[in-house]
C-alpha cells in the first residue's frame, strides 16, 4: 500500500466546490464562478463536471488553475486524476465508483491532495487505510446536486468520522451535502475539518459575497 503524506497545512473550512451543470443553469461560466469564489477567499477550490466532455473539463481546470495560482488557491479535479495530473491541479477527489484512491494516487504524485467520498462509517473506516488526504462523509443533509443522492447520514455519522479520525493526524474530515451557510458552523462543531458546499455558494447571485460570508461565519466555529 502506498504511503500517506501528512499535509503540510491543514485544509481551510471552506472547500468550495464549482460544479459545472449547475453553474451554467444560474448563468454563470465555470471560470468565472471560480474565480469569483477565489475573489471572496476561498483557499480551496473542486472542479465538477459530471457529464462534460474530457476536453472541456481538462480546458477549464488549466484555466482554474491558472487562476488558483494567482489567488493562492488550491484547485482539486473531481474524478479525473489524470485531467488532474495534466492541468497542474493540487489534488483529486474520487468517489466510491471511481479509480480507486490508490491508484490515483499514484498518477498525481505524493506533494498532491486526494480526497475519497464515503457515505457510512465503514466506508469511512476503510478509507482510514488508504493513501488520501481527507475523507468526505455525507450527504449530511438532503441534497439536489446529485441524480442519485446517497442516504442522509445527518451529523451523527461527521461526529463518529471525527471520532475514528482523531487517530490519523494526516487525514482530514470533510463534511459535503445540502450545507448551507446556516448550517455550517453546526458541521465544524460536529467535528468536521471543512465543509464542502456547491449550491449554496451561488445564493443571491454573488458567489463572491456568498464565500465570504461562509468564510466570516467559519472564522470562529
Amino acid at each position: 500500500m502506498s504511503s500517506r503524506p501528512t499535509p503540510v497545512t491543514p485544509l481551510p473550512r471552506l472547500y468550495a466546490i464549482v460544479d459545472a451543470e449547475l453553474s451554467a443553469a444560474e448563468g454563470w461560466n465555470v471560470p468565472e464562478v471560480a474565480e469569483a469564489m477565489m475573489r471572496g477567499g476561498a483557499g480551496l477550490i473542486q472542479l465538477r463536471a459530471k457529464s462534460a466532455p474530457s476536453a472541456a473539463v481538462l480546458a477549464w481546470a488549466e484555466v482554474v488553475v491558472a487562476l488558483g495560482r494567482r489567488y493562492g488557491a488550491t484547485v482539486v479535479v473531481n474524478d479525473r486524476a489524470d485531467l488532474a495530473r495534466l492541468s497542474g491541479a493540487g489534488g483529486v477527489h474520487v468517489g466510491q465508483d471511481d479509480l480507486p484512491a490508490s491508484a490515483a494516487r499514484q498518477i498525481v504524485g505524493s506533494e498532491a491532495l486526494v480526497g475519497l467520498s464515503t457515505h457510512t462509517l465503514t466506508q469511512f473506516e476503510a478509507a482510514l487505510g488508504e493513501p488520501i488526504s481527507y475523507a468526505a462523509v455525507g450527504p449530511v443533509y438532503g441534497t439536489a446536486t446529485k441524480a442519485e443522492a446517497d442516504a442522509v447520514v445527518g451529523l451523527a455519522l461527521v461526529e463518529q468520522a471525527a471520532e475514528l479520525a482523531s487517530g490519523m493526524p494526516g487525514i482530514a474530515l470533510v463534511a459535503i451535502g445540502g450545507i448551507t451557510l446556516e448550517r455550517a458552523s453546526g458541521v465544524i462543531g460536529a467535528g468536521a475539518t471543512s465543509v464542502a458546499v456547491i449550491s449554496d455558494l451561488l445564493v443571491g447571485g454573488d458567489p463572491e459575497r456568498r464565500t465570504a460570508e461562509f468564510l466570516e461565519a467559519l472564522e470562529n466555529a
